[in-house]
């Protein structure tokens, strides 16, 4: 890794496949919640910098400090990169997050209550490659609403960016978690979670996240449903799902 920051973004830009939809269909999920995130961290970055009228796709760094400038070996490459990429506001969130890393190096005094906010769109990208802006936002696997900057300001935070944490919440289907909880085991610390599965061939898959760290199936939900099992549940979001996986993947692999 360079020791220039903004050729680290420049980098990883470079090396993502833009093209590759088997990728963007099969971390579908991550994918929409990263988009998410990035989109209510912009906000947050719009409403401090008054620039809500430039959100979603922009870039942060010209309401922050306009003179920040990077390298000129890096922007001719960077260029080379966007020629062969669309829309132009994905363009425009690529020159962002290159001139962000040169505005976070030579700016000590950015506001630490705002998060990075391109940091969630580059893991986004490069799950998957970009998106289609439309009447939604179209990430080729999974459509969401675009909104407004205060709505989106105002979302629950993903902050649980690691990628095994990501790769957990991708798989065919759709999906509803649901949280292990009893005495001593409130809904923010549970004692597990399992998750309801349906394949796009309409098939039902019961799976608890366990201690190999891995999704495994479960008799849970069944046995729950005919009266066997005391131990109650609640549903819970993909975010809360996340923190509980994180949770455990660290806690697991401090003491492996």
């Amino acid at each position: 890794m360079s020791n220039n920051p903004s050729r680290n973004v420049s980098d990883r830009l470079r090396a993502i496949d833009w093209a590759d939809d088997a990728a963007a269909f099969r971390h579908a999920h991550s994918r929409a919640l990263l988009m998410r995130e990035y989109l209510r961290r912009a906000a947050l970055w719009a409403q401090a910098y008054e620039a809500e009228q430039s959100w979603p796709f922009f870039d942060i760094t010209g309401h922050v400090d306009a003179g920040v400038t990077i390298p000129p070996d890096v922007a001719e490459e960077l260029e080379q990169l966007l020629k062969e990429l669309a829309p132009a506001s994905l363009r425009t969130t690529c020159r962002g997050a290159v001139r962000w890393a040169e505005l976070r190096a030579a700016h000590g005094d950015l506001p630490k209550d705002l998060p990075d906010p391109y940091e969630p769109l580059l893991l986004m990208y490069e799950r998957g490659g970009g998106y289609y802006l439309e009447e939604y936002l179209d990430l080729n696997g999974v459509m969401i609403p675009l909104r407004d900057v205060r709505s989106n300001a105002s979302a629950t935070p993903f902050i649980t960016l690691a990628p095994a944490t990501l790769d957990a919440l991708d798989a065919e289907g759709e999906m509803t978690y649901f949280a292990k909880i009893s005495d001593g085991y409130p809904q923010h610390s549970p004692r597990g979670i399992v998750r309801r599965r349906v394949d796009d061939d309409g098939r039902t898959h019961d799976e608890a996240f366990t201690r190999n760290l891995r999704w495994e199936p479960t008799e849970y939900l069944r046995l729950y449903d005919l009266g066997h099992n005391e131990t109650d549940h609640v549903r819970i979001t993909e975010i809360e799902a996340a923190a509980f996986i994180e949770s455990l993947t660290e806690k697991f692999t401090e003491t492996s």
